[in-house]
Order: C-alpha cells, then structure tokens, then sequence
C-alpha cells in the first residue's frame, strides 16, 4: 500500500509550519502550557489559532468548524505536537465537543461549541477521585437532585488545568442503589460557581499541571445533563475514546528522537561519535520503527472518525502503545545522556536542554492517566478479540 497526502494537505501542512516558525519564539522548546509562566502565551497563541479557524476545521460549520476533513484536522495537531506549540485546549476540542456531538442536546451545543471554537474558554475533565482511579465507575462524587438543580459533593483528583479552567465536564452518582456502572451521570459545571475549591497538585517535575477539585453543594442546572440520567458512563466511555485516540504521541516523540539522533552525532565518547556505537545506532533505529507504528495507528483513528465511526479498541491502542512509546524515548535518552541526563532544565550541563530529565520524570505517569496500559488491553481483549472476561 502506497499512502500520500493530497496537494491540498500537503500546502496546508506547510501553512501551519510556516505559521509556527513565525510565531514561536527562536528559542522555543516547548514550555508546559498549565504553567502560569506560559499561561499568557498559550492563550495568545490559541486566539491567533481560532481566528484562523485550526482549532476545530472538522467541527460543522454551524458550531464553529469549517467542515474539513479529519485528515486537515490530524495534519495540524501532528504539527502543534511535533512543534512542542501551545494554544490547544484539547479537553474542548478533542474530548468534550465530539462527545456533544453525538451525546449532547441541540441546546448544549449551540451554547458550548462555538465559545470553544472562538478560543474563549478552557476545560478540565471531573473524573478521577482519590479512591477511583483505573475503577472510574465506583465513583463516589453525588450529584441529588432539587428543584431544577443537580446538587454536586465529592472530590476529583489528578484535574489536570483545572486552575485556570472556566467549566469542567464532570461523573457524578446519581442513583447511590444501582450497579456501579448504571447510575452515573455526566453533567456541565462552572469552575467559577460557589462551592468549587481548586487546591494544586505539584508533580515531582516541579510543575503545576494537576489539581485536587473539591464541590461542596455545588448547584448545576439540569438542562447541563448531558445524555440521559443515571445512563453517563456511556457518555463518560465515548470521551474517553477520543481522549484515548491521537497523533500526539508519535509526533512528540519523534522531535524528541530528531534532537537524541543529532546529539550522537555531534558527541564523541571514546574516540568515537555515539551514532556509530552499534548499541546505541539500534535503540535509535528500533525507536524510529515504534513512532511510525504508533502514528500510523492515529492515522487509522483519524480514517474512522471520517466514516463516522467512534473508536473504540483502536483508541486503547493508540493509547497503549503511544504512552508505553514516550516511556521508551525517555528510557533510551536517559541512557545515552548518562548522568548529564539527570540535570534538569537551566542547569548548565544539561544536555537538550533538560528535556530528557523532564521527559523521563512526566511520562512515569502517562501509562496511567487516561486508564492504565492494563485497562488499554483489557479493552483491546474483549472489544477487540472477543475474549471472555476473566
């Protein structure tokens, strides 16, 4: 099979990477976007995206979209990643406003699609508690209702930007007697509505990008009820495979190879450069043959959303075999850094910048979030194979 891009795609991938090398700065590596530090620039940077109509070119054009393809759609979050740029709000874009689509009423979409598409608000995803993490249905966070209202208490965790979100999409419990896996809902909430308290969570990278959301009798108006009562997980299942899904993975940490290949170029241990140690020369060359698995796996995703079709045990791969990937560069550049690897960024001997030093600390956590590699196969085994559950 010969695979290509059109002349169109390929024009628009050179648009967009025009368009970067002009608004990143020179000495751009990639900052972490959560970070109040970044935070300006990244909004900066995502109204100067919305206004080109990038953030949401496969939406509908009467939410906000331009009704292009999903393969426009890839090309550009494979050059945001690759670029290491910030403006994407991808809870937004990538998570909520395709499960609306297909979940939500006529009302909610016109109310929360197009404030996304304009780049005007940021969201963060009410999953995760400190007693449900890869068991996301024995959530415990209650929403009852009153009047016209769902009263929401509980606690979510690991709420990545939720410091600087302005509505978050939430699972709570709303029928306490039913089987854990009926009797959630998933429900729209305000960050700024009283009851919400956000207390940071700081990673052992030194950043601010998880939080710990507490809602004490917070009121949430039933028309924010997206799908139907008590039936969420299924709606809360449907984001996770768009969350799941992408060509972020592969894009990432190709750049991240790009930079690990010139090093052993440019570096001599022994007499010799570190591209020419036959060990190192096959991690390398396996890592290449990983991203591009990896990235042809987004493709396939990408192909199926076209069709209309939700991912499902493609999303786990993808997912599975993403993380598991930028856990392998972090490994390997570890290895090949030695202990010039484990000087972080701003030091004056770091090599890269840091990077690896980050890198290798941020991804211990990726073959987690999002539901462990373990729930991953679980998925691709009874969805995918057919198997039996054990």
């Amino acid at each position: 099979m010969e695979f290509g891009y059109t002349e169109a795609e390929e024009a628009f991938r050179k648009e967009v990477r025009s368009f970067l090398t002009r608004e990143l700065p020179d000495d751009w590596s990639g900052g972490a976007e959560e970070e109040d530090e970044d935070w300006e620039f990244t909004l900066q940077m995502r109204k100067k995206l919305a206004d080109k109509g990038w953030l949401t070119m496969a939406w509908p054009e009467e939410y906000g979209g331009q009704g292009a393809s999903h393969m426009m759609q890839l090309i550009f979050s494979e050059e945001m990643a690759y670029h290491r740029a910030p403006g994407r709000d991808q809870f937004g874009t990538k998570m909520l406003a395709p499960t609306l689509m297909i979940h939500g009423t006529e009302e909610q979409k016109l109310e929360y699609l197009p404030p996304i598409a304009r780049g005007e608000v940021q969201w963060c995803q009410g999953y995760s508690e400190p007693e449900s993490g890869s068991d996301l249905a024995s959530l415990q966070t209650r929403a009852v209702e009153d009047g016209d209202d769902f009263v929401i208490n509980g606690t979510k965790i690991w709420t990545s930007n939720a410091h600087h979100a302005d509505h978050v999409m939430v699972l709570t419990r709303t029928d306490p007697d039913a089987p854990k896996h009926r009797g959630i809902s998933f429900l729209l909430a305000d960050m700024k509505d009283p009851g919400v308290e956000v207390r940071p969570i700081i990673n052992m990278a030194g950043q601010h990008s998880f939080n710990m959301v507490v809602f004490d009798d917070v009121r949430v108006p039933k028309k924010n009820l997206v799908g139907e009562l008590n039936r969420g997980w299924y709606v809360g299942a449907t984001l996770l495979d768009f969350e799941r899904s992408g060509v972020e993975y592969s894009a990432s940490t190709k750049k991240t190879l790009e930079e690990l290949v010139q090093f052993c170029k440019e570096t001599e241990r022994k007499g010799r450069k570190l591209i020419d140690d036959p060990l190192v020369s096959r991690k390398l060359a396996d890592l290449s043959v990983k991203i591009e698995i990896s990235r042809l796996i987004s493709y396939n995703v990408a192909w199926m959303q076209s069709e209309g079709v939700v991912p499902n045990k493609e999303a786990s791969m993808g997912k599975s075999f993403g993380t598991e990937l930028q856990q392998d560069v972090a490994r390997v550049g570890m290895q090949i850094l030695g202990l010039y690897g484990q000087l972080e960024p701003g030091s004056k001997y770091a090599a890269l910048q840091g990077r690896i030093e980050r890198s290798y600390m941020i991804s211990v956590s990726a073959t987690i979030a999002a539901g462990t590699s373990e729930i991953q196969r679980n998925i691709i085994a009874t969805r995918g194979l057919g198997l039996p559950r054990g």
